[in-house]
């Protein structure tokens, strides 16, 4: 069998489900076009969760907050304060944790642009998903700009696809299907049938002789008499 991997975060999608469905607004659409969380109007009923169709939102069962010296684990101190990122808040038990695009990353670009006095570039803001993988196989960028690397992986390559796009909630994120160059011999090994008994993927005996009809069969239902 072949293996592919697809990793799914949260999919920003512009008719977000969970938005519709809190009763406290502690997710809405932000003027960037994320999906994003208020984490201190949160009040953890999970219904976000239950109406979310990629099932990407966590509760959050933690203190963290309230446990600066880890004392679940006490020797893993030092390792475990390394999961903290110091560019985020560490949230407390009792609310909705997901994927929120690294808006720390892309508040910081923008102001490192602004600083600059000029627009953002795909490399002003790299998310930690996409920073971490090896292969590069995850691109982040604007999409209201034509000429940003995503924009032109959408608009020419005809492998790109939302995923669940005929329930009408139109995800943010996209993918490439995976090309396929598999030999066509190898191919043809994958999809024959297995061999029956005694005989080898050629169709022949044991001792290289073709079948013939039926007493093949015969003579090994008397053997095995």
């Amino acid at each position: 069998p072949k293996v592919v991997f697809q990793p799914v975060m949260c999919q920003h999608c512009n008719h977000a489900p969970c938005e519709t469905v809190c009763p406290v607004l502690a997710t809405n659409h932000s003027s960037d076009g994320l999906n994003a969380m208020a984490y201190n109007r949160c009040v953890g009923t999970r219904y976000c969760a239950n109406n979310c169709p990629f099932k990407v939102r966590r509760f959050n069962w933690f203190n963290y907050n309230e446990n600066a010296d880890f004392s679940f684990n006490p020797t893993q101190d030092d390792l475990g304060r390394m999961v903290l990122n110091p560019d985020v808040v560490v949230r407390s038990r009792g609310v909705m944790e997901k994927c929120s695009m690294c808006i720390q990353r892309i508040q910081e670009g923008k102001l490192e642009a602004k600083k600059a006095e000029r627009k953002l570039v795909d490399s002003d803001i790299k998310m930690a998903c996409q920073q971490a993988c090896p292969t590069n196989a995850i691109w982040f960028g604007d999409l209201n700009d034509e000429n940003s690397a995503v924009s032109i992986l959408r608009k020419e390559d005809e492998r790109n696809y939302f995923m669940l796009e005929e329930i009408g909630i139109k995800p943010t994120v996209s993918y490439l299907t995976k090309v396929r160059n598999a030999d066509e011999a190898i191919q043809d090994i994958e999809h024959r049938a297995p061999a029956a008994h005694g005989e080898k993927h050629d169709g022949e005996k044991h001792d290289g002789e073709k079948h013939e009809d039926g007493k093949h069969k015969e003579q090994t239902e008397k053997e095995h008499a």
